[in-house]
């Protein structure tokens, strides 16, 4: 996934560094690019994105769409038959373990458990439908009704609105953020997980219930995007397993209590909210009776390279697709 980078160079200058000689550098540029033709986004908009690092988008989702995707992912989650490894995803960076399951679900559809949905006997504590923390990483692709949404005109239309060149769907992700046991996500960048040189990658999550300060909502830096990539997540040298290499010592923000950069990021149902691949975000653990259902789609420039030490790697015969491509 190389070529084409001259293309990049107004959205590198306003929202990305580049990787040179293994240093990070990060631009100073906070102004609209000069090609403006909006489509879905207002000037405003563009400029807050490009100043915060992340944009929150009411009513972006109808609630028929929403609906659908979550039924969706209910009926997977039920046809779902777990291996006897029973894959748990975490997001502490001391414990996170990529075994064969995980490596492999950049091409795939699969369930992970919650790190709390299990007793000290090792067996499930509640239903199996209430102890799923996702569905990843290839639903976009490989499901219809995951597909019908993350390839519609007017996502590929933000993304070029925000600057993004030739935006490719990489992972998605459905996030249950389960009742009592829904995980902490610790503060992080997600260029960390997936880079590209220069750095691309945006995210778009998408609210499928209300996220309240009870059940777990985002929390972002804003600004923060404008700071360093702090490490990267890279398959280790024997391609069986994962490693974080650090780049910058600069402390990612502390969240609450013990912070007070990061700010809560409450949406209603149907809110879009797009992250820049540098803004550090966090969320806290879900201990309210509510879940709090989320679709995420993690987006790349094809302009851009695309390293082969990434965690999520696709089979050549499953190539990335342009948003908006029909399906």
């Amino acid at each position: 996934m190389g070529g084409r980078r001259e293309d990049l160079d107004v959205f590198d200058r306003v929202a990305n560094g580049r990787a040179e000689h293994g240093e990070i550098h990060v631009s100073e540029a906070t102004q609209a690019p000069e090609r403006y033709d909006p489509d879905v986004l207002d000037r405003d908009q563009v400029a807050a994105y490009q100043r915060d690092g992340f944009l929150v988008v009411p009513e972006f989702v109808a609630a028929a769409d929403r609906q659908r995707l979550r039924q969706r992912a209910i009926d997977i989650v039920d046809a779902w038959q777990p291996s006897e490894v029973r894959t748990v995803f975490t997001t502490n960076q001391q414990e996170r373990v990529s075994n064969g399951e995980f490596l492999a679900s950049g091409s795939t559809v699969w369930c992970f458990f919650e790190e709390d949905a299990f007793g000290p006997d090792g067996e499930l504590t509640q239903a199996k439908e209430l102890s799923i923390n996702k569905i990843g990483h290839a639903q976009h692709d490989l499901d219809d009704e995951f597909e019908r949404f993350a390839y519609q005109p007017r996502l590929a239309e933000v993304a070029a609105d925000l600057g993004l060149v030739d935006a490719l769907a990489l992972q998605s992700m459905y996030i249950f953020k389960q009742p009592h046991i829904g995980g902490e996500v610790g503060c992080h960048q997600d260029a960390t997980f997936l880079y590209t040189d220069p750095m691309t990658v945006t995210g778009f999550w998408f609210a499928i219930e209300d996220a309240t300060l009870d059940n777990g909502c985002l929390w972002a830096a804003p600004g923060g995007h404008l700071g360093p990539l702090r490490q990267v997540f890279k398959r280790n040298a024997t391609n069986d397993g994962t490693v974080f290499e650090p780049l910058d010592d600069t402390p990612l923000p502390a969240p609450p209590p013990a912070g007070d950069t990061l700010v809560p990021l409450e949406v209603a149902a149907g809110t879009m909210v797009v992250l820049h691949g540098r803004l550090p975000h966090w969320s806290a653990v879900n201990t309210s009776p509510t879940s709090r259902h989320a679709y995420s789609l993690h987006c790349i420039s094809g302009a851009a390279e695309y390293p082969d030490w990434n965690w999520l790697q696709r089979p050549a015969d499953m190539p990335l697709r342009a948003l908006g491509s029909a399906a």
